[in-house]
């Protein structure tokens, strides 16, 4: 466990040890097998597109995020009023680092470094809870310090692909803290084990996100899920019309029950790429990390960052893993896609 602070670099942003501001897209490029990025689908559905399209014909009018509220609470049954749209998961993690402005917080990794991000833009010391690979980066609780008001954890996480038990992130609870679940790949799981989302529990909030399973990264569309006065306080520190229109549809129509089955059914497939990934990833000798849940996986290789470069030069990209606290250079996170054939050909070659 280690304290993360410093002052802002040149660029405005707090000086850090790692770039936790760097992110997947960032090695993409043209002609390049994106294996980086954690959105699943290329494009969205062409149902969900067409009513994307719709929606633009109310552009015009400032957007109303009622009914989205109204389908989110109905997807997961919740009240109305245990719900916030909002411009993707990166806004819910930046409205929760401001509306306790006085706090202990600290951030479970390694994990998404988002949250860190706006803990420390907000001005916040941070604790760095850094669970071991030795245990296949699984949550042990008694590692988070017992003053820690807000915590942060990934369930499913990013990058470790490590599902933790609920009971587990439920011992995490307790009064005077406020516990922040990132469930952004939740859906991307079959039958959503573990999820916190469809239960008000005291003291956690789940955060979740509409991009990856949907292709809509560009759109920005997630949610918060808490008590009401935790939303009523998110919400009043949210800027006005900060979901747009084609956002507030998208979720509504994510929400739907023939979106929900669907994404089930999406979920069936990436978990049979993801075994097959896996399976011959250790056929490789590839040491993959934990238990993997999610549709990326995490591995170590030696030389990794001259591995992933190489990997550059013959056409994929791969997401390092060093700037996630807890990770050295020879941590990469791969998404899973159907045909990984050719990606595996290439580092059987450079192995």
């Amino acid at each position: 466990m280690t304290g993360a602070e410093g002052d802002a670099g040149g660029d405005g942003r707090p000086a850090h040890d790692v770039d936790l501001w760097h992110h997947g897209d960032r090695e993409v490029g043209d002609g390049l097998v994106d294996l980086a990025v954690n959105v699943r689908v290329a494009q969205p559905p062409e149902w969900l597109l067409a009513e994307l399209r719709d929606s633009l014909s109310a552009v015009a009018a400032y957007p109303d995020v009622g009914g989205a509220t109204e389908a989110i609470a109905a997807r997961h049954g919740r009240s109305p009023d245990d719900v916030l749209p909002t411009a993707g998961g990166a806004e819910a993690f930046t409205l929760l680092a401001r509306a306790w402005p006085v706090c202990r917080p600290a951030v479970v990794h390694p994990q998404f470094t988002e949250p860190e991000a706006a803990l420390l833009a907000a001005g916040h010391d941070v604790i760095r809870v850094e669970l071991p690979e030795s245990g296949g980066f699984a949550l042990e609780t008694d590692l988070v310090p017992a003053d820690a008001d807000l915590v942060f954890v990934g369930n499913p996480t990013n990058p470790t692909s490590v599902l933790h038990p609920a009971s587990a992130i439920r011992a995490l609870a307790r009064p005077g803290r406020l516990v922040v679940v990132d469930e952004a790949f939740l859906d991307a799981v079959p039958g959503e084990p573990e999820s916190l989302a469809p239960e008000r529990i005291p003291g956690v909030a789940v955060v979740r996100s509409l991009t990856k399973t949907w292709g809509i990264a560009g759109l920005r569309a997630g949610y918060v899920l808490a008590e009401p006065a935790i939303v009523d306080r998110l919400r009043g520190l949210q800027p006005p019309w900060s979901v747009s229109t084609p956002a507030a549809v998208a979720m509504t129509a994510c929400s739907r029950p023939d979106a929900v089955a669907e994404a089930e059914a999406l979920a069936r497939e990436a978990e049979a790429d993801r075994h097959r990934l896996v399976s011959r990833l250790r056929e490789l000798g590839v040491e993959v990390a934990g238990t993997p849940r999610a549709p990326f996986v995490l591995v170590r290789v030696p030389g990794g960052e001259k591995i992933r470069l190489a990997l550059r030069e013959a056409g994929y990209a791969v997401r390092r893993a060093d700037t996630f606290p807890g990770l050295g250079p020879d941590w990469l996170r791969i998404a899973v896609r159907s045909d990984m054939d050719g990606f595996l050909d290439a580092l059987a070659t450079l192995l």
